[in-house]
């Protein structure tokens, strides 16, 4: 879909991280992770919110940590299963975009886990396009630290270069990152943390999706919202569907896509399941057509 048709919306969601409340809640992440009954019941209700929606969303993104079992870990496969079984029930209408996060290629990850997460959940990096706009899924973690797997960071560098030539070309409307790592959770010169990327990579990265002219990078992994901006390229950090590990509600963001901007808002589960979208986003769809 290289051509612009109109307005459009797509639905984020990051961290439904399977094992994350037990392992919280216990103080023992390691092997706290037995439990994930209330995250299939989030899951299921970000799902059954979804499917409500009217007009339809054009895909449904997860921004990385879809279960909180690491490569190897005694949990992670039953944990995806279980996730798979949830997400199979997704309108058939509503394709499911995947984005690779610290706990499903591991924090150090190597070919093999990054492999293995391929085979599960499809590629861990690649780019598509609807109605006009360009979008393009990184694998942040390579970003963060890819000491086991140098190759595979110089690759999604260099594929990376050749996608943004190829969106000058087309002439796009936008384009749109989606990783789980957030290149910053406020400012783009705020001091390394564990929720942001190291500053010398943060730097770079920023100047070339600058220059590139991308409009949004949407992520994950804070377990919050934030978000800032850099010479008009907006970070958007969602919160997780979930454990939360701030003051937010279990919930998706709407990301509505017109010719001239892209507006999001966070949702309460709840308050998408029941009310669904607002009557101002539904008209800035409408628009145009």
């Amino acid at each position: 879909e290289y051509q612009w048709k109109g307005p459009f919306y797509f639905i984020q969601g990051a961290d439904p991280q399977f094992g994350l409340m037990k392992a919280w809640t216990h103080g023992d992440t390691d092997s706290g992770d037995d439990e994930w009954g209330e995250e299939i019941k989030l899951a299921e209700q970000a799902v059954q919110a979804i499917n409500k929606l009217n007009p339809k969303p054009k895909f449904f993104v997860l921004c990385g940590d879809l279960v909180h079992g690491m490569p190897g870990t005694r949990w992670k496969k039953n944990q995806e299963q279980d996730l798979k079984d949830v997400l199979k029930n997704t309108d058939q209408d509503i394709p499911l975009v995947f984005v690779s996060g610290n706990h499903d290629i591991g924090n150090t990850p190597t070919r093999e886990t990054i492999d293995d997460y391929c085979k599960n959940w499809g590629d861990d990096y690649f780019s598509f396009w609807v109605g006009g706009v360009f979008f393009l899924v990184l694998n942040s973690q390579l970003y963060a630290d890819s000491s086991k797997c140098p190759e595979l960071r110089q690759a999604q560098d260099v594929w990376l270069d050749e996608q943004l030539a190829l969106a000058a070309n087309q002439e796009c409307k936008h384009i749109i990152v989606f990783q789980h790592i957030p290149l910053f959770l406020s400012k783009p010169d705020e001091d390394n943390d564990y929720f942001n990327l190291d500053k010398s990579v943060r730097q770079e990265v920023m100047e070339k999706f600058h220059k590139a002219g991308i409009r949004a990078v949407f992520s994950g992994h804070y377990h919050r919202n934030a978000g800032g901006s850099y010479k008009g390229l907006e970070m958007v950090v969602s919160s997780a569907i979930g454990c939360q590990l701030g003051q937010d509600t279990h919930g998706l963001r709407v990301v509505v896509v017109t010719e001239e901007k892209v507006v999001h808002r966070y949702y309460s589960l709840a308050e998408l399941g029941s009310h669904g979208i607002e009557k101002e986003l539904l008209d800035m769809l409408a628009k145009q057509k």
